[in-house]
């Protein structure tokens, strides 16, 4: 049996068609998988926790991140840094029938912020759907606090011992009184009325012995006159 070239003409065009049908689902899939070529695309799932994304760390809050974009309203995520002490494991952004799995150091991601142009997956349409939500996993670690001098050790010196010092007897007081030494009394001179050695007291007694000598040669008179009496009688 001889199949007609009509025949062969018509299967031809089926197998082409078959192909380029296959291929567009292909060339479909492909574009769906690579709307970032940066992420890891996860289709058909959602996840709001990093155990849910099965990405290492624990949700960093994002008052520990710099960022712009991410709402229900926009296309696209812009996170520009990040707290210190924090190490960020995967950016997750989710929107449409999927999620990308962003990975900082892998798939041409950089390392370090600024991590621009964040997406979610394309939309059953081919189109790029909107942000529904997004979350950051890592880990953060306390700044180590700097390390205080180290103080220079004091040393003690032993002080003397501070005890009163002892109360010296005072010289013992004589309660006799130092003898009384009398004066001399003053030498009067030869020109005094006293004529003597005696102290004079401011009493002339010169006159006493005119006196009295005047009275020894009265007496002598009187005697005399009265032996020449007694011899004329």
């Amino acid at each position: 049996m001889q199949i007609k070239p009509r025949r062969r003409v018509r299967s031809a065009v089926t197998v082409v068609a078959l192909a380029a049908v296959a291929l567009v689902g292909t060339a479909g899939t492909a574009l769906a998988t690579r709307s970032d070529d940066r992420a890891t695309q996860v289709v058909g799932s959602n996840a709001t926790t990093c155990e849910g994304a099965k990405v290492p760390g624990k949700l960093v809050p994002t008052s520990d991140l710099t960022f712009t974009g991410g709402t229900e309203k926009d296309l696209y995520l812009d996170i520009t840094a990040v707290a210190k002490g924090v190490t960020v494991t995967a950016i997750v952004v989710k929107g449409g029938h999927g999620y990308n799995v962003y990975v900082p150091g892998e798939k041409g991601l950089p390392e370090n912020p600024p991590w621009t142009k964040l997406r979610s997956p394309l939309n059953k349409g081919d189109q790029q759907a909107q942000i529904s939500h997004w979350f950051v996993c890592g880990e953060k670690t306390k700044p180590s606090e700097p390390t205080k001098p180290s103080e220079p050790t004091k040393t003690t010196t032993a002080k003397p011992p501070t005890s009163a010092p002892t109360t010296t007897d005072k010289p013992s007081q004589t309660s006799e009184a130092p003898s009384s030494t009398t004066a001399p009394a003053p030498v009067v001179d030869g020109n005094g009325g006293n004529g003597g050695g005696l102290a004079d007291t401011g009493f002339d007694n010169a006159w006493l012995l005119w006196a009295g000598g005047l009275l020894v040669l009265a007496g002598a008179g009187v005697l005399v006159l009265l032996r020449v009496r007694r011899k004329a009688d």
